[in-house]
């Protein structure tokens, strides 16, 4: 990094008070469907394309086309598409000490979370004589997507599989590209271990996505593919949905901070470099209950941040091009936006009398972190809640993965004789409403003159 790049000035898309902004401003805050840099402009429709070719080709070759997919995009050879467990064992017996205990520590705070979400079985009789009831019950199989090009991410191998063997589902399998060595990287074979997945597959990126859809020779068709990933993941995840169920739609990672002038600026400014480090299409939103003297001193305070930080250039490209630094007159203010915008990540820094009302009334988040001290990188990794979220404004209607999601819902009814012979009228009546005989009849039959 040249020192030119660590001492230029950071600068926002937006920024100033939250009641000056244009609505072309506030519009392109809120849009942040497509990035601002690789998965832009005209290259949305070039990965759309191409992402259409992949999963024809897996559609019509299977594992020929994941074998061809290997060498052309990994730049592998593969022997294998399915990874022996041996090489999982291996992997985690050999792991470095202190990256085993966080991944038990992890793996095991997942686990007793999610396991107090797990869904229960319920019987309710809204008339007498009638009984509606609604079980939980597992998938059969599952497929967690873990990223290994540029970056291997265990936690995310964790945050999937660790809640569907919570949630009792018969198969959980693992795709993850592979490495030079044609194997998925040791740290992920190794969480796949701990999570105690039943296989892995060394095959990445939309061709993975379409094989677990669609199912080929070795790969297995799935009920459910859960997962971050690249622009290619997330549009093969999209195209496929008519195929398999999936977490809901990603993008890149979103931060924003609600906060009062009692929270520490060098704080905030943590949090927001930890959020846009992620990526050039990351969004990282402050909104101040406060000043401008007071938002200066969170800009410096990232400024200062952002001029050693390793990963400078990426930071600086999500402030300018997807950030802003706003301030307001109230909290209400504040929430309305912040729920208007609806984060994957939402850092709560308030003082403590009003911190609890605040919590209530933010409606749209995939997680809240209350409190400064609940940094976002502890539920990243640690916590045990989970970290793959809604993002683009879609916590609005999507939340965060949980076991809920790794089920499917079995309704049933029990109507006796005589609940049905009081339900005989009116049902017969609202059928001949909809010019449905057969209806009516089939529940005039029950009556009592019948």
């Amino acid at each position: 990094m040249s020192t030119a790049a660590t001492s230029a000035p950071i600068t926002w898309r937006v920024r100033g008070a939250l009641e000056t902004l244009s609505t072309d401003e506030r519009r392109a805050l809120m849009q942040r469907d497509g990035g601002s840099s690789a998965a832009a402009g005209s290259d949305i429709d070039t990965i759309r394309t191409r992402t259409r070719g992949i999963i024809a080709d897996v559609r019509t070759r299977g594992d020929a086309a994941l074998y061809e997919f290997a060498q052309s995009f990994d730049r592998v050879a593969l022997e294998s598409i399915d990874v022996p467990r041996r090489e999982w064992t291996r992997a985690l017996d050999t792991l470095d000490p202190a990256l085993r205990r966080a991944l038990e520590r992890a793996a095991a705070n997942i686990s007793t979370v999610h396991s107090a979400f797990r869904p229960t079985t319920v019987e309710v009789s809204p008339e007498p004589g009638i009984v509606i009831g609604r079980r939980p019950d597992p998938l059969a199989r599952v497929g967690v997507y873990a990223p290994g090009g540029r970056a291997a991410y265990p936690s995310s191998l964790l945050m999937g599989a660790v809640p569907a063997r919570v949630a009792g589902v018969g198969e959980v399998m693992v795709c993850s590209p592979p490495s030079p060595s044609g194997l998925p990287t040791d740290v992920v074979l190794a969480a796949a271990e701990l999570a105690n997945v039943d296989r892995v597959f060394a095959i990445g990126g939309a061709g993975a996505i379409a094989a677990m859809a669609l199912g080929t020779e070795t790969v297995p068709r799935v009920d459910r593919i859960v997962g971050p990933g690249n622009a290619y993941v997330a549009e093969a995840k999209l195209q496929l949905v008519s195929h398999v169920t999936i977490d809901s739609p990603a993008g890149p990672s979103e931060l924003l901070v609600l906060a009062d002038e009692r929270a520490n600026p060098d704080v905030l400014a943590r949090e927001l470099l930890a959020q846009a480090e992620h990526d050039p299409d990351a969004a990282v939103i402050a909104v101040l209950v406060a000043s401008e003297a007071y938002a200066d001193r969170v800009h410096d305070a990232l400024a200062t941040l952002v001029a050693t930080t390793p990963r400078a250039d990426i930071v600086r490209i999500a402030l300018s091009a997807r950030s802003a630094l706003l301030t307001c007159a109230s909290l209400a203010e504040g929430i309305a936006f912040t729920n208007d915008w609806a984060a994957e990540h939402l850092l709560l820094a308030v003082r403590d009398d009003v911190r609890d009302d605040t919590l209530a009334a933010l409606r749209h988040a995939g997680t809240i972190f209350v409190g400064e001290s609940a940094s976002v990188a502890y539920g990243d990794y640690m916590t045990g809640a989970n970290h793959v979220l809604p993002t683009a404004g879609l916590a609005r209607c999507y939340s965060g993965l949980s076991t809920l999601d790794f089920v499917r819902w079995t309704t049933w009814q029990r109507v006796t004789p005589a609940a049905a012979a009081a339900l005989a009228d009116d049902v017969g009546v609202f059928a001949d409403s909809e010019g449905l005989p057969g209806h009516a009849a089939a529940a005039r039959a029950w009556g009592v003159d019948a």
